[in-house]
């Protein structure tokens, strides 16, 4: 079992997403996704938050709202990982050169035109609802099977 955060950036209408394009051996290769990664032992969801904004963005966090929590069993064809997800509407400080991959501020409106997870398709839309999700995503060989959710 893996444990991790994944957060949204977001200001003027846009949101700040990372091109996995730098990584060797990345299983998100050529993907977009938001910031976040693994917790650290003993690291609390928002503490792993507020380390992985920091070092992939050089950005600091000031505030997290956590908007969901994410089963994806077997994501990686070896662990079940449980993802924390946030938006974060107030950070301070400048971007830097991502070891992770490519940083850029996506019109809201163009995040779909993205090679996105085909799931991150379906819960990007849930960041702007003002409930609480939980929800599994299920995918085979990088292909979304089946997801389901719960608001609250």
């Amino acid at each position: 079992m893996k444990l991790a955060t994944l957060c949204y950036l977001k200001k003027d209408g846009k949101t700040l997403m990372l091109h996995r394009i730098k990584k060797e051996n990345d299983y998100h290769k050529d993907k977009w996704n938001g910031l976040g990664g693994k917790f650290l032992h003993g690291e609390t969801p928002e503490e792993c938050a507020f380390r992985e904004i920091k070092e992939e963005s050089g950005l600091e966090a000031e505030e997290l709202t956590l908007k969901g929590i994410i089963t994806f069993p077997i994501f990686d064809g070896i662990d079940d990982w449980y993802v924390y997800v946030f938006t974060c509407n107030k950070f301070s400080g400048n971007l830097i050169d991502s070891d992770e991959g490519k940083l850029e501020w996506i019109e809201d409106e163009s995040l779909f035109d993205l090679p996105l997870w085909e799931g991150d398709k379906i819960f990007l839309n849930w960041l702007i609802e003002d409930r609480f999700f939980s929800a599994k995503f299920v995918y085979e060989d990088k292909q979304l099977i089946s997801h389901s959710v719960c608001f609250y």
